[in-house]
């Protein structure tokens, strides 16, 4: 899985006139918690850094660089400004090489799948898969072979083979489906 450094400055002042003092100078106020560390870690970062880790559909391991400081950790969550959407906030949690994390991973599909071959659309039902393991074992993402769905048809997460992680999204929920266009199926129905 990808590595992204991320640099950050302590800061000691939690009330809101300081973390907007912060935001206002476009960096973005930041915590790390988790059993990778003692204690919280409040700290500020610029907001231009997590453009790479927010705004595309790949996962990474993150490491925190604060004032020297390396802390390995995931991003656990992101909060955005309802109306602008600037970034807020970021939480980290961090790990350790001999403990599992739980993250999520997105889901890559492969293959031509025949029931789009003859006019079905693929669907999307999940796009990301909840799954926990040692974080030097998690892929960059989990594959899906639709090479053998026809129209209808839809691949289940009990269907995906995980090797050396565990996956938590329940077996019986879709990835992908092929769905049926309304054309399609009143030719059925003669």
């Amino acid at each position: 899985m990808k590595t992204l450094e991320i640099i950050g400055f302590k800061r000691a002042n939690l009330d809101s006139a300081a973390l907007n003092e912060i935001r206002d100078a476009g960096n973005v106020p930041c915590v790390v918690y988790g059993p990778g560390i003692p204690d919280q870690v409040h700290f500020y970062s610029p907001a231009i850094l997590f453009r790479d880790l927010i705004y595309t559909p790949e996962v990474h391991l993150v490491e925190l660089n604060i004032e020297g400081r390396i802390i390995k950790a995931v991003l656990k969550e992101a909060q955005f400004h309802p109306v602008s959407e600037v970034l807020l906030h970021a939480d980290f949690m961090a790990y350790t090489d001999t403990k599992v994390i739980k993250f999520e991973i997105p889901v890559k599909v492969e293959g031509s799948s025949p029931g789009i071959a003859k006019g079905g659309k693929l669907e999307f039902k999940t796009r990301k898969l909840k799954v926990k393991g040692l974080a030097k074992s998690l892929p960059d993402f989990v594959s899906v072979d639709i090479s053998n769905l026809d129209l209808g048809k839809s691949f289940k997460v009990g269907e995906v083979k995980a090797e050396g992680f565990e996956i938590l999204t329940s077996p019986n929920v879709s990835i992908v489906t092929i769905g049926i266009p309304r054309a399609l199926r009143g030719k059925k129905g003669e």
